[in-house]
């Protein structure tokens, strides 16, 4: 168990109303929710809300653990995400929760929930925030070293309470479902085709990224050799080398990068028979929905944020200076230049095979 700085033992049965602060970005979202789901198993006659970023509450809204999801939207400018905390902070306040537990490692989640009045506030003592909470987990290098999902169940696991390990879920809405099935209906894409998707993008940088045309043979040779059907997919940072891949392949693909919401692009990684995809968030959505896919790692740690489920394979390069975690390669980007499309194809006959026996 790890330490914890704080107050006293928690009394289970005196909580009644409980704030979540989840993490701000897809795939750490993903990877929050078996703790919220735990939180859901250790307080099953509580009520349960989740304060999050818009662009991630699709993720949470058709959840059963979740009860209620609050907007807690960005500001563009400093003086706006002041009035932005101010607002959240008051509704925060006129629910009375009894007890926040904060997956989001930032002072500002502390912050918030101090303001809202919340008075068992339990999270990492992360950013500087350990004097705002009641209950501080003190992470250490042993915690550092786990999968995230794993990293984010430990803070309950250090209050004593159940958190059994296991893989992220989520769940589509049948509207999301629905528009999905037109849009690949309108391009000529039914249900007896073999859907496979491509997720070239990665927020993080280029040194996350596999080259397009690497992603094009895929989505060729899918073509060529399955019959396959190709729809690219990623957010409008992903735009350049969505289109890159779209106008690089042969047979040609459905591009709906930036396209779709993120509600819709679940509905159509949950729609393919095969996702290739780079470590990224809809890696982690494709993986929560079991769809067979093969996810191409470089500058980071599979062993720390690769996918959890049973049908995903990781292609990965042992080189001297990986996982660097950085945004850019300063050298060579041999890590992700390495991996030929051969080595993933090879995974994609697999996953086939797998499928089919």
């Amino acid at each position: 168990m790890l330490r914890v700085r704080g107050g006293r033992p928690i009394d289970k049965t005196k909580i009644r109303r409980i704030l979540i602060r989840p993490s701000n970005w897809v795939g750490d979202v993903v990877m929050n929710i078996p703790t919220i789901e735990a939180v859901r198993e250790n307080f099953p006659e509580s009520t349960i809300s989740v304060v999050a970023r818009p662009w991630v509450t699709p993720l949470l809204e058709n959840h059963p653990a979740v009860d209620q999801v609050l907007p807690f939207r960005k500001g563009n400018d400093h003086l706006s995400r002041i009035f932005e905390i101010i607002r959240v902070a008051g509704r925060i306040r006129r629910k009375e929760f009894d007890l926040a537990i904060l997956l989001q490692n930032a002072f500002e989640a502390a912050f918030l929930t101090y303001l809202g009045g919340i008075n068992l506030r339990v999270g990492y003592n992360t950013d500087r925030r350990g004097f705002l909470l009641s209950h501080a987990v003190i992470r250490d290098n042993e915690v550092l070293s786990l999968h995230q999902v794993e990293y984010y169940l430990y803070i309950l696991r250090s209050m004593g309470w159940d958190a059994k390990s296991t893989d992220p879920r989520v769940f589509v809405a049948d509207s999301d479902k629905k528009a999905i099935e037109s849009v690949l209906a309108a391009a000529g894409i039914g249900r007896d085709h073999a859907l496979i998707g491509l997720s070239p993008g990665a927020v993080f940088g280029p040194a996350k990224q596999w080259p397009a045309e690497r992603f094009a043979a895929i989505g060729d040779w899918a073509a060529q050799r399955w019959g396959a059907k190709a729809v690219v997919m990623g957010s409008e940072g992903d735009q350049d080398i969505c289109t890159e891949v779209n106008e690089l392949m042969k047979h040609g693909s459905l591009n709906l990068c930036a396209r779709t919401t993120l509600g819709e692009v679940m509905a159509l990684i949950q729609r393919c028979h095969y996702f290739v995809t780079n470590d990224s968030g809809l890696m982690h959505i494709g993986a929560a929905l079991h769809v067979p896919m093969v996810a191409i790692f470089g500058s980071t740690d599979p062993i720390a944020t690769g996918p959890r489920s049973r049908n995903a394979r990781i292609v990965r390069h042992s080189v001297d200076c990986a996982p660097c975690l950085k945004p850019e390669c300063s050298s060579d980007y041999r890590c992700m230049l390495s991996i030929e499309p051969d080595e993933v194809w090879r995974e994609m006959e697999y996953l086939r095979a797998e499928k089919s026996a």
